[in-house]
């Protein structure tokens, strides 16, 4: 038993919230224990200039933590982003590109913002997961407007983290557990089960072949879960 309650298989309690934001094309606000991420999805017809003429769409993402997310403030980034926030930021576009056929969205680019209002571990992960709450959204908007003549969402994608803390593998740790663990791994999958990056770190020993097979068995279960969740919240 961990000292939070949970079991070593149990994600922390999990709320979404569509639409969170009324003036978004897509929105959620996730909460994922006490780490709370706000989403939103802003659409423009338009592609970077690298992708003119290539018939297909682009996803791209941005992230930033509120100066009191933490326990001690945190001072904006509003000139450069640091470069924890450049490296998560492109991890949420790469994670949430993963799903979608770009193809089936040409000349349309999706900006997911993603802010953490209060941060406890896996802010990440929750970003992605709620970051595809909302693209889902703003595509099906598109979709309904008569934008583009299908949703292009292949597969639902979310993520969580996984790690090793007292020697045992545990689904979806807090701080506390995140900042004593022997090793850390964050999970984005697809429903399918496909892997579209793994990130793991071990501190001391290196992570073994059985421990890997555990963290990945618990990281597919926690994402089955909170795809559950998204499909629910956005009624598919």
């Amino acid at each position: 038993m961990r000292a939070d309650g949970r079991n070593n298989d149990e994600l922390r309690k999990v709320e979404m919230t569509p639409g969170f934001n009324p003036y978004a094309e897509g929105s959620c606000l996730i909460k994922s224990g006490n780490t709370n991420v706000i989403c939103t999805a802003s659409v423009e017809e338009k592609v970077p200039s690298w992708l003119k003429d290539s018939g297909k769409g682009w996803i791209t993402a941005e992230y930033a933590m509120l100066p009191r997310a933490t326990q001690t403030r945190v001072p904006r980034e509003s000139k450069k982003p640091s470069g924890r926030s450049e490296e998560i930021k492109r991890l949420i576009g790469r994670a949430l590109r993963g799903g979608v056929d770009l193809t089936k969205m040409p000349d349309i680019s999706i900006t997911i913002d993603c802010d953490v209002i209060q941060a406890d571990g896996g802010t990440r992960t929750a970003s992605i997961t709620g970051g595809f709450v909302a693209l889902y959204q703003a595509l099906d908007k598109l979709v309904k407007g008569g934008v583009l003549a299908e949703n292009p969402v292949r597969e639902f994608v979310a993520a969580v983290s996984c790690g090793i803390c007292n020697g045992k593998a545990v689904l979806d740790e807090n701080y506390d557990e995140d900042s004593t663990a022997q090793a850390d791994t964050n999970f984005v999958l697809t429903e399918n089960g496909g892997i579209i990056e793994v990130q793991g770190t071990a501190e001391g020993e290196p992570i073994s072949d059985k421990q890997f097979a555990e963290l990945m068995a618990l990281a597919k279960k926690g994402i089955a879960e909170l795809i559950a969740k998204q499909k629910q919240v956005l009624g598919v």
